[in-house]
Order: structure tokens, then C-alpha cells, then sequence
């Protein structure tokens, strides 16, 4: 697919790793639609930097864990922008839950936002981006399939303890991006990406021992940048002849037994 000119819907697009992935599609020459949740002003932030580049931005907020929000939020996109090309799903929580103690309720959360959400935000994308009429490839052949990027994380690699619901989730990710892959075929490639020890958790920086140690355990024995995942990002994005892919951009991370918290 050819990036000039695309429009890409970044959900959790506004922080962090998001943020990173907004801004490198818009790079690559993709007008972006920013979701966030409850983070407007970072959101705003994230979509004048987009147009600082050259490039068309909006944002929306929306409750993915809400199915009649999800509709509300591709209402919001259809008004912004007359086409979708690349869907990125991004947004997600990450909580901790002790193995015997996680609720049903904690259980439920993980999955409507980690695993229902990104089904669904799919379901609708997919549907628009087949009513694009036509796509050049980026070697120049005529319909290139519009792309799903799913963003996992190491819990659904390693067995990670006090993760339960959340690595279910993951995990859970993982297969719908390669049944995806299989469903959609030649109209819609869908791949995931995992990556590992990239930004320090909130709160923290680069520059703490904890975080820095655990870049030296890695086997490439460093950390991170976000850019290193929107590269991956627009590799998904560009390259017409991936789909079902899972790229780990972790270091090294999941060649560790028991890699992980």
C-alpha cells in the first residue's frame, strides 16, 4: 500500500506508544483519526503535531469497551474522513489482577477492551475499507488490500504472573488477528505487533535502574524507542505481501523462557 494520501484510525492514538504510532504513519504521509478515551488535551496535542507535518487530523473520544460507542466512534470518523485505508489498535488497559482474587468484573473489563473491542472496531473497519474503490500497491498493482495492525504485548507470550486476565487478552489478540487474516483474505491483510521493554511504565523514566536493567537482560541488552514500533508499524502497513504476521520488536524479549514479569 502506498502511505501518501492514506487515512489511517489510530484507536488510543494520543499517548505513549499511540502517540508514537500517529505520528509515524503521518510521516509516512497518512492523514490520521485520533481516538482517545479521557486524554482530550493529549489527543489535540497529538493531532496538531499530525498537521504540523502536512497532513489532515481529527479525534474523537469514545468507551471501547461500550459496543454502541464503537459505532458512535466510526460516526465520528465518517464525518472527518471519506475513506479508511489502515486500521491500528492500540488502545488497551494493562492491569495487574492476583490470579485468585481477579473478579468477574475484572475478568469481563480486560477482555471488552483488549479482545471484544479490537473484533469489533474490525468488523466495522473492514466493511469501509472494501467500499474503497481502488488501491495501488506500493510496487504499482492496482487493489491493495486495506490493513489491521493489532498492538499485543509480552503477556500474551510469557506466562506472566498476576496477568491473568490481561494475558488471556493478549493472547486472545493474537489469534483474532491471524482468524482475521484468514477471513478477510485478499481484501483486507490484518498483523499484530508485540513489542517489549519500549517505554518505561507511567510514572518512571529511562533513566531508573529498574528500567534500565531491564533492557540489560534483553538479549540485545538495551531498551527501547516507540519510533522502533511505528517503523514496524509502517512496514505492516506498506508491505502487500503480509498478512497473519505476528513482529515482535522486544529486543529479544520473547527468546527468554519465562521472559517477563
Amino acid at each position: 500500500m502506498r502511505l501518501e494520501g492514506a487515512v489511517a484510525l489510530v484507536t488510543g492514538g494520543a499517548r505513549r506508544l499511540g502517540r508514537a504510532l500517529s505520528l509515524g504513519l503521518a510521516e509516512a504521509g497518512c492523514d490520521v483519526f485520533i481516538h482517545y478515551r479521557s486524554s482530550a488535551e493529549a489527543a489535540d496535542r497529538t493531532a496538531s503535531e499530525v498537521r504540523a507535518l502536512g497532513r489532515r487530523a481529527a479525534t474523537a473520544a469514545a468507551d471501547l469497551s461500550l459496543p454502541e460507542k464503537i459505532d458512535d466512534l466510526f460516526e465520528a470518523f465518517d464525518a472527518a474522513f471519506g475513506r479508511l485505508d489502515i486500521l491500528v489498535n492500540s488502545a488497551a488497559s494493562f492491569e495487574r489482577t492476583p490470579f485468585g482474587e481477579a473478579t468477574v468484573a475484572e475478568w469481563d473489563a480486560a477482555q471488552a477492551l483488549n479482545l471484544r473491542a479490537p473484533f469489533l472496531m474490525t468488523q466495522r473497519a473492514a466493511v469501509r475499507m472494501r467500499a474503497v474503490p481502488e488501491r495501488i500497491g506500493s510496487q504499482g498493482e492496482p487493489r491493495a488490500p486495506g490493513v489491521i495492525i493489532n498492538m499485543s504485548d509480552m503477556a500474551a507470550i510469557a506466562a506472566w504472573k498476576g496477568f491473568a486476565p490481561h494475558g488471556v487478552s493478549k493472547a486472545g489478540l493474537l489469534h483474532l488477528t491471524a482468524l482475521t487474516a484468514r477471513e478477510l483474505g485478499a481484501e483486507v491483510r490484518a498483523n499484530a505487533i508485540v513489542p517489549g521493554p519500549i517505554l518505561p511504565p507511567p510514572g518512571a523514566t529511562a533513566e531508573d535502574a529498574a528500567w534500565r536493567e531491564k533492557g540489560r537482560r534483553v538479549p540485545l541488552r538495551r531498551t527501547g524507542d516507540p519510533e522502533y514500533v511505528a517503523h514496524a508499524a509502517r512496514f505492516l502497513a506498506e508491505n502487500d505481501y503480509v498478512t497473519g504476521a505476528t513482529i515482535h520488536v522486544d529486543g529479544g524479549e520473547h527468546l527468554l523462557t519465562g521472559g517477563g514479569t
